[in-house]
This record gives C-alpha cells, sequence and structure tokens, in this order.
C-alpha cells in the first residue's frame, strides 16, 4: 500500500514563490512516475507537472514551463514542486499522485495514476 501526504500550500502573493512536498510511504518500485495536478473551484483537474522517479525526466504543462520546477529526493521519498512567479491563475488544489505500475496512458492524464494524495491549497493573491 503507497501513501502520499502533501504539505507546503498556503496564502502569497502574485510574484512570490511557494515549495509543495509530497512525502511517500509503503511499498513501491523504483520505475514510478510521481505527477502534480491541480483543481480550481469549478474546473477539471488539470496536469502539471511529473518525474520519473529513476531517470529524473521531468514533464511539464505549457502553463508552468519556465517557472516550475519539480525534483525528488530520493533519500527522503519525498517529491517537490518548485513553484515561482506566481499567478492568480495558479490557485487550486495541487495533488501528487503515483502512476500505476504497468499503466500505458499517457503521462499527462490522471486516469494513469494509482495513488493520490490529500490535496494541499494553494491560493495567489494579485
Amino acid at each position: 500500500q503507497v501513501q502520499l501526504v502533501e504539505s507546503g500550500g498556503g496564502l502569497v502573493q502574485a510574484g512570490d514563490s511557494l515549495r509543495l512536498s509530497c512525502a511517500v510511504s509503503g511499498r513501491t518500485f523504483s520505475r514510478v512516475t510521481m505527477g502534480w495536478f491541480r483543481q480550481a473551484p469549478g474546473k477539471e483537474r488539470e496536469f502539471v507537472a511529473a518525474i520519473t522517479w529513476t531517470g529524473g525526466s521531468t514533464y511539464f504543462a505549457d502553463s508552468v514551463k519556465g517557472r516550475f520546477t519539480v525534483y525528488r529526493d530520493s533519500v527522503e521519498r519525498t517529491v517537490y514542486l518548485q513553484m515561482n512567479s506566481l499567478k492568480p491563475e495558479d490557485t487550486a488544489v495541487y495533488y501528487c499522485a503515483a502512476n500505476a505500475l504497468f499503466s500505458t496512458a499517457p503521462i499527462f492524464k490522471s486516469e494513469g495514476y494509482a495513488y493520490w494524495g490529500q490535496g494541499t491549497q494553494v491560493t495567489v493573491s494579485s
């Protein structure tokens, strides 16, 4: 069983920075993809970023490229989402997720992820 716990959300002003953490516990294989998704009120959940645990390959939505960075700490078993130059449109509940072991779904599709955290609120004021 895998458990994911997000933290680090809060209220910030436009242009500020914030770092979200996703602590991973339980049994996982090394060949896992960790994804970040977000959902704003009245909108569907959307892909933000992802990283492969073993190779460290990263992927980003066009809306956050150049502003967000995703990385992992294998010793602490934690995935981070560093968010810079935040905009009001970044306001949402942010979720981390781990993909299914043999999933063939595209990395930006939520259907391919089997484990989800509880979410952490990020609010950006103008």
